[in-house]
């Protein structure tokens, strides 16, 4: 078994310490990948400028399973978990009422392209790592030629594969995996929470395997210091659901594995 050390907090990150509170907020750009409106922003606080990502729900589109206008509302409720079971792998995010209305808006992560490929990445696969590496799917590219998707054997990514399972994560592709300064993060956790079994992650590496001390007391954190800010923020039987998962982990003690004859066990495209 892994050491008790795996969720042992890196050095505080800029993104898991920045104050959104009072400021002016102003768009400085828009994110054109995004699915919904994405706005890259800029907060001008007493102590400075902080580089933010902004979602206004008016932008969000809108999607059969899960209810209109909540997915910024998720977004926070992510954040929340995160930092209550000391995971730590989603930035501050809060709730705003933006040029754009009320909406979304977590620290920007500075990305280090370097860090987020020896997390992540997309090989030949005559090329896959023998060490190090989990292989999670096979597939073709443009060319018809083999290719995989393989994620590094690492406890922050373990540390995320735990809180995917705890907020039913339905969409962890390998773009929202974010390398900095040391540090590992998850972003876009719009669609979480689900009442219905929904995980489709690429972080299946360590599926059976026992959980660590203290990846179980993380998840008994959450269970039992549920915060106050959920409950504005998710419906009722949506936290029950999370007490539910987390009593799951708990009583087995192991990462889940892809459920069979259910919804697909990896999102697509995969990143």
């Amino acid at each position: 078994m892994l050491s008790d050390a795996a969720l042992v907090p890196d050095e505080p990150h800029p993104a898991l310490t920045a104050a959104l509170t009072d400021g002016d907020l102003q768009i400085a750009g828009r994110l054109a990948n995004a699915s919904n409106a994405t706005y890259l922003a800029v907060l001008t606080t007493d102590e400075g400028p902080i580089e933010c990502v902004y979602k206004p729900i008016r932008g969000e589109r809108p999607l059969w399973d899960f209810p209109t206008g909540t997915l910024g509302l998720r977004e926070v409720a992510a954040y929340e978990v995160s930092a209550a079971g000391g995971f730590d792998v989603v930035p501050v995010t809060v709730l705003v009422d933006g040029p754009v209305g009320p909406g979304s808006l977590q620290a920007w992560v500075d990305v280090d392209p370097a860090e987020t490929d020896a997390l992540v990445d997309l090989v030949p696969s005559s090329q896959v790592p023998r060490a190090g590496w989990f292989d999670v799917v096979d597939g073709l590219d443009a060319q018809d030629r083999s290719v995989s998707v393989v994620h590094a054997d690492c406890l922050p990514l373990r540390r995320m594969a735990v809180f995917d399972v705890l907020v039913n994560n339905a969409d962890r592709k390998g773009g929202h995996i974010l390398g900095s300064a040391g540090h590992v993060f998850g972003v876009d956790h719009g669609v979480c929470f689900n009442t219905d079994p929904k995980l489709r992650t690429l972080l299946w590496g360590w599926a059976g395997t026992e959980l660590t001390d203290s990846e179980l007391a993380a998840v008994r954190r959450v269970r039992d210091e549920t915060p106050d800010r959920l409950f504005s923020l998710l419906a009722e039987p949506e936290i029950e659901e999370l007490w539910s998962r987390a009593e799951r982990l708990l009583q087995r003690g192991r990462f889940p594995r892809p459920r069979s004859g259910h919804h697909p066990a990896i999102p697509w495209p995969p990143f």
